[in-house]
């Protein structure tokens, strides 16, 4: 599941999650009729709309394949938030399951399903991490930083306030922007502060709107998808 924001924003995440899982010695399928999985209608409180775009995310990766999310809030939304939506349908709840059981964030899929911490990956430089938010809901705690770890020549660094919200928050930015820019204007200082020459998470929303705070400020760090990172050789 490639997402909106990494298809449209950052698509050099999904293509390295392909190419990852593919270098790891599994068959990647992309089903072309997937869109997005609903989670701005849902967060905005138009449950009819979200439920059609969930109809259709269902259809679309109706398979027995495992589905990987380079992204925690879409996991979150397939995983969570389907199950909710369907509470009271006995015709897509069942599917609705089927789904979430089926469908990992990528770092979760790694760690956790495949019990793969080391990818061959080398980075000479050190990494900051942002946790990102949507991490909690799915019971993740701290498989991106393992996999920063075991990346060869990167010195793991843990910004200050590194689980606090960048701001973000999909529609939140547009509908509070004062509050949602004095929040990544805190993460970037904290982020800033670590000297590090690159900063990682696992979400493109996240990604994008501490990427863009850091270059309006002028500044240089390299921003990537925690997948770009384990794709360095």
């Amino acid at each position: 599941m490639a997402t909106c924001l990494g298809d449209v924003m950052r698509p050099d995440a999904a293509i390295a999650t392909v190419r990852l899982l593919r270098r790891l010695g599994h068959t990647v399928h992309f089903p072309e009729k997937q869109t997005c999985c609903g989670q701005p209608f849902y967060n905005s409180g138009f449950v009819s709309g979200a439920r059609d775009l969930a109809i259709h995310t269902i259809e679309a990766f109706e398979t027995d394949r495992l589905v990987v999310v380079p992204s925690g809030s879409c996991a979150a939304m397939v995983k969570v938030e389907f199950p909710h939506l369907f509470h009271d349908d006995p015709q897509w709840l069942p599917r609705a399951q089927a789904l979430a059981a089926r469908t990992f964030e990528l770092s979760d899929f790694l760690v956790n399903q495949l019990k793969v911490v080391d990818v061959g990956a080398r980075f000479e430089g050190k990494v900051a991490y942002h946790y990102a938010c949507h991490l909690r809901g799915l019971g993740l705690k701290n498989e991106g930083e393992v996999l920063i770890r075991h990346v060869r020549g990167a010195e793991y660094i843990a910004p200050e306030k590194q689980e606090t919200c960048c701001g973000f928050g999909g529609s939140f930015a547009v509908r509070y922007p004062e509050i949602s820019g004095a929040m990544v204007n805190e993460k970037t200082a904290c982020v800033d502060a670590t000297k590090a020459d690159a900063l990682v998470s696992t979400d493109a929303g996240c990604l994008m709107n501490i990427g863009g705070a850091l270059h309006r400020q002028s500044k240089t760090i390299r921003v990537m998808h925690l997948s770009e990172l384990l794709e360095c050789r």
